[in-house]
């Protein structure tokens, strides 16, 4: 995944590409957002009875329409309305074209079908569907850390794969997942976690299950910093990308309410999602043709073009989207705030089953698009992704 082979083309001396994606400024916002996002949040739930009333609720209505649909919709774009990802979609139809059909059609099969017309009704279906989605979810938030991690290590030349990958799944999906079932917070906890964990005893020793793994996340996280300081030429984005991740997971092992977790860790991954969707096309060549691709090139390579049209869209589908997505929960909706009887109308219309099915639809497609287009060990993925990849010079990083 080095892109050594790109710094010092054509015979001239090699001089180091920056660390940083963009500058320090533009990641520290965008990528190492959990820096800043955690102590806001922590002081914001402070003191507080009910964490979710109050300026907390603020911050998360705020980054919740401006971040959460847009995030989701992000690399749909990249792979579908970009020239950069364009020799993409025509060499690998299967990953970009088939496999979304097909994970369409099977989300608007399982749910449509009124109650009695499969083997199980419709609420065991969705609770089926949400189980799934939960697992996947668990392990699409470990890779974004690992496909952060590789993008610094592949801009500094420096750092282990293998160890990215087991300190983001194991730190960033794991841990996590422990953290949630001693928190009762596993989507459906009782239909699939419960009966083979004994509940009762793991209650019992929550308190030592959460102080062994606080030892544990201490110790790998000091091994992992370790390892970067050694290495040739050490990477201060990756050292402060561990640190964030720690420190969030470190929140999450704790006896905690769960709002400000929830607030912390979705915001984080939205963030960050979104600015990479914001720099990775703005590199792309110019279309030979077509007036439509010529103004979505123009669009592309503008950043703040980008991040407008996904704010955008991320307020306007709002309550489309927590149709499914609060479905049976106790979560507030958001959409009310904007859009008023509109929203609260979506809930009780004719269209529920569909707007479920779309929710989950476009959760799957998501977890598969991210995949496909920040896949940095492709090389062909690489070279569409020269936004975020290409050298920028620095004399001192």
């Amino acid at each position: 995944m080095a892109i050594a082979a790109d710094i010092g083309a054509g015979g001239k001396s090699r001089a180091h590409p920056s660390q940083w994606v963009t500058s320090p400024l533009w990641d520290s916002v965008w990528i190492l957002n959990a820096l800043w996002l955690l102590p806001m949040v922590l002081w914001f739930a402070d003191g507080k009875t009910n964490p979710a009333a109050g300026p907390l609720d603020i911050l998360y209505f705020g980054v919740t329409a401006l971040f959460w649909i847009g995030h989701r919709l992000s690399s749909t774009w990249l792979a579908y309305f970009t020239e950069a990802y364009r020799p993409l979609l025509r060499l690998q139809p299967l990953r970009f074209v088939v496999a979304p059909l097909l994970i369409t059609v099977a989300c608007f099969a399982v749910v449509l079908p009124p109650e009695t017309a499969l083997a199980w009704p419709r609420a065991q279906r969705l609770v089926a569907l949400a189980i799934v989605d939960y697992a996947f979810g668990t392990y699409h938030f470990g890779a974004q850390h690992f496909g952060a991690l590789s993008l610094y290590r592949a801009r500094s030349g420096c750092g282990s794969r293998w160890r990215d990958r087991a300190f983001a799944l194991g730190v960033g999906g794991g841990f996590i997942f422990l953290a949630d079932i001693l928190a009762g917070d596993v989507a459906y906890q009782d239909k699939w976690i419960d009966h083979g964990l004994l509940p009762a005893q793991i209650a019992s020793a929550a308190g030592a299950i959460r102080t062994d793994a606080l030892i544990v996340l201490c110790a790998v996280t000091a091994a992992m910093l370790v390892a970067e300081i050694r290495v040739v030429r050490p990477s201060l984005p990756r050292i402060l990308y561990v640190l964030g991740l720690a420190a969030m997971v470190a929140v999450a092992l704790r006896p905690r309410s769960l709002f400000p977790f929830l607030v912390i860790w979705t915001s984080q991954h939205w963030i960050l999602a979104t600015g990479l969707a914001t720099r990775a096309p703005n590199r792309e060549l110019a279309p030979p043709r077509g007036n439509l691709r010529q103004a979505l090139h123009m669009l592309n390579r503008r950043p703040w073009a980008i991040l407008a049209l996904l704010m955008a869209l991320s307020a306007i589908l709002l309550p489309v989207f927590e149709v499914e997505a609060n479905n049976g929960s106790a979560c507030a909706y958001y959409g009310d705030r904007i859009f008023g009887a509109f929203a609260r109308s979506l809930r009780t219309s004719a269209w529920v089953p569909a707007l479920i099915a779309l929710g989950f639809a476009t959760g799957f497609i998501h977890y598969l698009h991210d995949r496909n287009v920040y896949r940095l060990s492709d090389r062909r993925v690489r070279e569409a992704a020269r936004g975020l990849l290409a050298p920028r010079q620095s004399s001192n990083s």
